[in-house]
């Protein structure tokens, strides 16, 4: 079985990303691969944040990984908060000082229309890919649901009306940004 290192600490992603890979590929999170690194996310676009990740990993290790960076885009709020959303309310914050942070921002603004961007950069055998998924949908006014991590609770996708923080992991797989560009990298590593 091919094995691929997932550069990053985050178990709920390590989690999510299991599940869209159904057992075809074994990932090992960072700390699985004995890494003790938090790697920077300085740059202001997320492709540029996934592919400094995938890169140190790499060069550290000299082994197939990837990586990914994702960001709640808010069409009121011109995008933002982007690429900073998993530090949003400034600083290393906790999930509900951005979520906080969002529903002050955006008020009683009638326009809720949001989108989750992911983009997966694959390092294999040196060679550079990158994958994008988008998963469209609205901020609720309050949080709903118990279940996930970062913005799950005020957020809806377009054709569900479920927040993701109300759904099994398989029904947020359903939908999940980070699935879609989960399934391009699948989709490419069965071609090679």
């Amino acid at each position: 079985m091919n094995e691929l290192i997932f550069a990053t600490n985050n178990q709920h992603k390590v989690e999510e990303v299991n599940v869209a890979l159904k057992g075809m590929f074994a990932i090992k999170s960072l700390k699985e691969a004995g890494i003790d690194i938090d790697i920077p996310e300085p740059y202001e676009t997320l492709e540029e944040n996934a592919l400094t990740k995938a890169r140190t990993i790499f060069q550290l290790t000299n082994t197939d990984c990837f990586s990914e960076d994702t960001g709640l885009e808010v069409e009121a709020l011109n995008g933002t908060p982007g690429v900073k959303s998993a530090r949003y309310a400034d600083g290393d914050t906790r999930y509900k000082d951005n979520i906080d942070k969002l529903l002050v921002e955006l008020g009683s603004n009638t326009n809720r229309s949001a989108q989750f961007k992911t983009i997966i950069t694959l390092i294999k055998e040196g060679n550079e890919y990158m994958f994008e998924g988008i998963c469209k949908g609205e901020i609720l006014k309050e949080r709903r649901g118990v279940s996930g991590f970062g913005y799950d609770s005020v957020f809806v996708p377009v054709g569900s009306n479920k927040a993701f923080a109300e759904m099994t992991i398989e029904e947020k797989n359903e939908f999940s940004h980070r699935r879609k560009a989960a399934d391009k990298l699948i989709d490419f590593l069965l071609l090679l």
